[in-house]
C-alpha cells in the first residue's frame, strides 16, 4: 500500500480484484475493517472507507452482525467496467495510431496475434 494514491482507494481496488480473480466469490465474506487495517497496518477509518466505496457503488453488501458480502453480479458488474476502460484507455488509441499509420483492421490484427503468440 504505498504507490502514491490514497490507501482507501488501494484498499477497494484490492478486494475489486479479489472479486474479479475469485478469491473472494459473489455471497463470499469480505475480512473484517479491524482485519484489513490489522494486515496492512492502516487505521481503521481508513480501511472502511475503502469499503464504504464498494459498498456504495453496489458491489458490496452489509448483514448486520455478521460481515460485510460480495454482492451478486459483482463479478461481471467489475469486468464490464474494466473492459470498457481498457477500451478507451488502450484500445482507442491503438486504433487511432494505427489509422495514421495507415494500417488497415487487418494488419493491425495480425500485428496483435503475432505479439499474442510471442
Amino acid at each position: 500500500m504505498d504507490d502514491g494514491r490514497p490507501i482507501f482507494v488501494q484498499i477497494a481496488e484490492l478486494i475489486e480484484r479479489q472479486i474479479i480473480d475469485g478469491s473472494l466469490p459473489e455471497g463470499g465474506q469480505v475480512p473484517s475493517i479491524n482485519e484489513f487495517a490489522s494486515f496492512h497496518r492502516i487505521n481503521p477509518a481508513t480501511a472502511l472507507k475503502g469499503i464504504t466505496v464498494l459498498v456504495d457503488a453496489g458491489l458490496l453488501y452489509k448483514r448486520r452482525g455478521i460481515g460485510m458480502f460480495v454482492a451478486e453480479g459483482a463479478r461481471e458488474r467489475l469486468l464490464a467496467e474494466r473492459r470498457q476502460r481498457f477500451a478507451a484507455e488502450y484500445v482507442q488509441p491503438l486504433v487511432r495510431e494505427a489509422r495514421g499509420l495507415e494500417l488497415t483492421t487487418e494488419q493491425l490484427i495480425d500485428i496483435i496475434r503475432k505479439e499474442s503468440a510471442s
